[in-house]
């Protein structure tokens, strides 16, 4: 995830994940759609590559984070389609919490002194 391919820009642990969580509250989406959620949300300032998103996905997966059932794309073609899980969501909320804590903090620093 990053700004362009050639300016790889890294991300606090657990923020793709939180990501991917977020995007899955609003709506049952496939890896791609997950990815392009992201990206169109973020003006484009966020892409997940392939090689971050499905290990993600598996990894959310085995901690019941979320669950996925295999179904057809708009254009045909055969996909897994994930969902969160209630456990899910009161990571999202955990999630969310500590990363606003966390923004401000860094937010307070950054601020110029008066």
């Amino acid at each position: 995830m990053g700004l362009k391919k050639s300016e790889r820009q890294e991300l606090l642990p657990g923020t793709l994940d939180m990501l991917i969580l977020k995007t899955l509250s609003r709506q049952v989406l496939h890896g791609y759609g997950i990815a392009e959620h992201i990206r169109q949300v973020s003006s484009e300032v966020l892409t997940v590559e392939e090689g971050s998103l499905y290990p993600a996905l598996q990894r959310l997966q085995l901690q019941g984070l979320i669950a996925s059932e295999w179904g057809h794309s708009v254009n045909n073609r055969r996909a897994r389609y994930y969902r969160l899980t209630a456990a899910g969501r009161r990571r999202l909320g955990e999630s969310e919490s500590s990363f606003a804590r966390l923004v401000e903090a860094i937010a307070r620093v950054m601020k110029p002194a008066t």
